[in-house]
């Protein structure tokens, strides 16, 4: 698969560094050339270094990795050449205080798709630390890292629950994009739990077995 990713911080280098070592092409898009060739060097596996624009021409699925302030933006820029393709959306609109910068409005993934309506746009990869998606593979307690993911096109979801695997992780059906909201919610939610409170997350949620109550 040949995947361009917008963006050269630590979210691109964590996905994009999974994708390369099972053979996708990478294709490394910033502003900064410097900062986009020391990153697809990092990357290594035949990853390449370009401009904005010729990384989402050159995806046949293109990752989002930027900041909340300037994705939607970005992504307008580039509507053209994103027609048609699978927009991998890893935005967290999370701000001080570990708010949720959309309020009432839109989600994240809801303003990329508007930005780009040609695009099939899919929500994912967010509920976590750059550090988690680093690691070879993400399993914990012998359980690999399960990844929501929503989405209205069932061959840009399909392509997408091939890259989850690709990080070692299992993915889960989330839904529709109207849904990538409360994905977005969920991680403002944890990450002031975890960082805000120290919080163990996981202890939340019951058992699947307990979920709609103890069995009889």
């Amino acid at each position: 698969m040949r995947i361009g990713v917008l963006g050269t911080g630590n979210m691109a280098d964590a996905l994009a560094t999974h994708w390369a070592r099972a053979g996708h092409q990478v294709t490394v898009g910033g502003r900064d050339a410097g900062r986009a060739e020391r990153l697809a060097a990092r990357i290594g596996y035949g990853a390449r270094a370009a401009d904005l624009r010729a990384a989402a021409g050159f995806g046949q699925v293109v990752l989002v990795a930027l900041p909340f302030g300037a994705a939607a933006d970005v992504v307008r820029e580039l509507r053209a050449v994103l027609e048609g393709k699978v927009l991998v959306d890893c935005v967290n609109p999370v701000g001080p205080g570990f708010r949720l910068l959309t309020d009432a409005g839109p989600s994240a993934a809801r303003r990329l798709a508007a930005a780009a309506p040609g695009a099939h746009v899919v929500k994912a990869f967010n509920l976590c630390h750059e550090d988690v998606w680093r690691m070879r593979p993400p399993v914990f307690d012998g359980r690999p890292l399960a990844v929501p993911v929503c989405g209205d096109d069932e061959v840009a979801i399909a392509r997408v629950h091939e890259l989850v695997r690709d990080v070692g992780c299992s993915p889960v059906a989330g839904g529709g994009l109207e849904r990538a909201g409360l994905l977005e919610a969920t991680a403002a939610l944890f990450i002031a739990l975890w960082v805000g409170e120290g919080a163990d997350v996981q202890a939340i949620a019951p058992p699947l077995a307990f979920a709609t109550g103890p069995a009889e």
